[in-house]
C-alpha cells in the first residue's frame, strides 16, 4: 500500500517560501457582490466586481486567498448597516479592513460597478438609460491611504485621416463637374464628409491626496467629459432624427484615439481647477476599428502638476503611473 504523505496542519501561508522573493501583487479578482453606495445625493444598490491584492513579503509563502471574499463580506456588511459610501470610500474601507485582517504591508482594492444613467436623446427627447462603469480604487497601509474615483463610458469616433482622403477625392470630383474653387470649399464645409467610424471606450480616473478640503469629484461629470472627448456620445435608443444628429455630429468633429485622451485630460483640469499638483489623472481610450481587424489604444497617466506643466510648454521626462502614485508616501 502506498504511503500517504502527511499534510501540514499549520499555517502554511505564513511559512517561509522556498524562493524568497517579494511579490508585487497577490490576491483575488472578479469577486461579484451587490453593494450599496451613495451617489448624487441618493443611495443605490449596484452589481459590482471587486478585486483585492496585497504586497507579499519575501518571507511569507502566501496570502489566505479564501479569506478575501469573507473579508469583503464583512467590510460590505459594516457599510450596509451604516451609511452608504461613495464608491472610492467603500474601496478604502475594504482596503483598510484587508490590511488589518491579513496583517499586510499594503492592500489595493478596485471596485467596478455598473451605473445606470437616465438620459434624453438629443433631438426627440426620448428617455433612455445608458450604462456607465463606476470605478473606485484605494491603496491602504497601516499608516496611510490614497483613493481614486473614475468612470468608463462609450462614444463614437470618426477617423480624421480617412475623412481627409474623402475630402480630397470629393474636391476633385466637384472641380471636374464644373464647380469653382470657392463653391467647392463652401460645399465641403457645409456637407458632413464620410469616414470610417470607431465605437470608443474611454476611461478617466482622478486620484486625490488626503487633505482637509479635497476636490469633490462627481462621477456623472466624468462621464460627460469622457463622452465629450469623443466625436459624439452614443445612445441605446434612437429615433431617426436622433440618429441623424449623432452621425452628423460625429462626422463634423472627427477625432483620433490620441485626441480623445488629450481632450479628456485637459477638460478634467479645466473642470476641477482645485486639483493640486500632487493629485493624479489617468485617461485611456480604446477604439474598436471597423476597417481593420485590430483595435487602437492611447493612454496617459500623470500628476496634475505634470500635465499642467506640459500644457504650459514644459516637457515631462517621466509620467507618474497609477501604481507609483498609489504607493507614494508623500502628500
Amino acid at each position: 500500500m502506498a504511503k500517504i504523505r502527511d499534510v501540514p496542519i499549520g499555517d502554511l501561508q505564513a511559512s517561509v517560501p522556498e524562493v524568497q522573493l517579494g511579490l508585487t501583487r497577490a490576491g483575488v479578482t472578479g469577486v461579484q457582490k451587490a453593494i450599496r453606495i451613495s451617489h448624487d445625493g441618493r443611495e443605490k444598490t449596484f452589481a459590482a466586481e471587486i478585486s483585492c491584492t496585497v504586497d507579499l513579503d519575501p518571507a511569507q509563502k502566501g496570502v489566505h486567498m479564501s479569506r478575501f471574499p469573507e473579508l469583503f463580506g464583512e467590510a460590505i456588511d459594516e457599510v450596509v448597516i451604516g451609511e452608504a459610501f461613495l464608491v472610492e470610500t467603500l474601496a478604502e474601507h475594504i482596503a483598510r479592513h484587508i490590511v488589518g485582517r491579513q496583517e499586510a504591508l499594503r492592500a489595493e482594492v478596485r471596485i467596478e460597478a455598473q451605473y445606470p444613467l437616465e438620459r434624453r436623446t438629443p433631438v426627440s427627447g426620448l428617455p433612455t438609460q445608458e450604462i456607465a462603469t463606476l470605478i473606485g480604487i484605494a491603496a491602504a497601509s497601516p499608516h496611510r491611504v490614497r483613493r481614486v474615483v473614475g468612470v468608463e463610458a462609450w462614444g463614437i469616433n470618426a477617423c480624421p485621416c480617412a475623412q481627409g482622403l474623402v475630402r480630397g477625392a470629393a474636391a476633385d470630383r466637384l472641380l471636374k463637374a464644373g464647380f469653382g474653387d470657392g463653391d467647392v470649399e463652401r460645399i465641403l464645409e457645409l456637407v458632413p464628409l464620410a469616414t470610417h467610424n470607431q465605437r470608443g471606450r474611454g476611461t478617466l480616473l482622478i486620484g486625490t491626496v488626503p487633505r482637509e478640503s479635497p476636490a469633490r469629484i462627481n462621477a456623472e461629470n466624468l462621464v460627460d467629459i469622457v463622452e465629450r472627448s469623443m466625436s459624439s456620445p452614443v445612445y441605446e435608443l434612437l429615433k431617426r432624427p436622433d440618429e441623424l444628429f449623432v452621425v452628423e455630429h460625429a462626422h463634423l468633429q472627427p477625432r483620433f484615439v490620441e485626441d480623445s485622451v488629450r481632450f479628456a485630460l485637459k477638460a478634467t483640469l479645466d473642470r476641477y481647477p482645485e486639483l493640486t499638483d500632487s493629485d493624479f489623472l489617468f485617461a485611456r481610450q480604446v477604439n474598436l476599428e471597423t476597417i481593420h481587424r485590430h483595435d487602437v489604444v492611447a493612454e496617459r497617466a500623470g500628476t496634475a502638476g505634470e500635465l499642467r506643466g506640459e500644457l504650459e510648454g514644459t516637457i515631462t521626462a517621466a509620467h507618474t503611473e497609477l501604481r507609483d502614485w498609489l504607493a507614494a508616501t508623500g502628500a
